[in-house]
């Protein structure tokens, strides 16, 4: 590293701290939802291979928490794989499945976070599935930030699961199509949803510069607020989390009001 690298790096990390003395933690979001995209492109624009790509922004994760942590917020939820991943090529998609299930691993033997999974299990190969439980399994006891990690997660694919498992549940307790028609609304659906009983998401970040949600918790971000960020997710710095938090801050949110 040159001097004008570590010059700009020293600058960047006074600016943070500059950002986050000013940070009102009263103001701070307690569901963060964070669309992590970016690593792809990120490792194209430093000549290596997509692979290289997912594994620098499994990386990121369990620093990104760290700040998190740092900052009290209470959920986090990280869109990981969406169900449109599926359909990437064998090379990528196989290798990002395990990268993907190492993440889910090492999240569990931190000891600081209680691990969920938001998506549709029966999309994932066997050894996913089994990581999966036994994280949260392992990790229910934990007072700590509840990680969401969306893996086989479509936002559609949620309200449709949570109309089925609605629909199933009527039936067991024999309710019929009639009174199950009277009784449906807003807060009926949520209960069946991956993050029934939780919190909306407050904020959404997503990084790349892509500005749309592409399906991501289409129900639950109604009233969300959305931050996009230009850098690529595997780059994603302190500095950019804070301004995310500032620029949160500085909103003032109506709820439609």
């Amino acid at each position: 590293m040159n001097l004008r690298d570590k010059l700009r790096g020293l600058l960047v990390r006074l600016y943070a701290r500059r950002v986050e003395g000013h940070l009102d933690h009263a103001q701070v979001p307690k569901h963060i939802g964070v669309i992590v995209d970016g690593s792809r492109r990120w490792a194209k624009a430093a000549g290596s291979t997509a692979v290289d790509g997912h594994r620098a922004g499994a990386e990121k994760i369990e620093e990104f928490l760290g700040w998190c942590t740092e900052t009290d917020v209470e959920v986090v939820t990280l869109w990981l794989l969406s169900t449109d991943n599926f359909n990437r090529p064998p090379e990528e998609l196989g290798p990002l499945l395990g990268i993907i299930e190492d993440v889910v691993r090492t999240l569990a033997a931190d000891g600081r976070w209680r691990v969920h999974h938001v998506g549709a299990p029966d999309l994932l190969p066997s050894p996913m599935q089994a990581a999966l439980k036994e994280a949260e399994e392992s990790t229910a006891h934990i007072d700590g930030i509840l990680v969401n990690v969306a893996i086989g997660y479509g936002g559609r694919q949620e309200i449709a699961d949570a109309v089925r498992s609605m629909l199933l549940d009527a039936q067991t307790k024999g309710t019929s199509m009639e009174e199950l028609a009277e009784s449906v609304d807003i807060d009926m659906i949520g209960r069946h949803l991956y993050t029934s009983d939780q919190p909306d998401p407050d904020l959404v970040i997503r990084t790349s510069g892509e500005q749309r949600l592409s399906g991501f918790m289409l129900w639950q971000t109604a009233h969300s607020e959305y931050y996009f960020c230009e850098v690529f997710w595997p780059a994603f710095r302190k500095v950019d989390f804070l301004r995310a938090l500032r620029d949160y801050a500085a909103r003032h949110r109506r709820y439609g009001g």
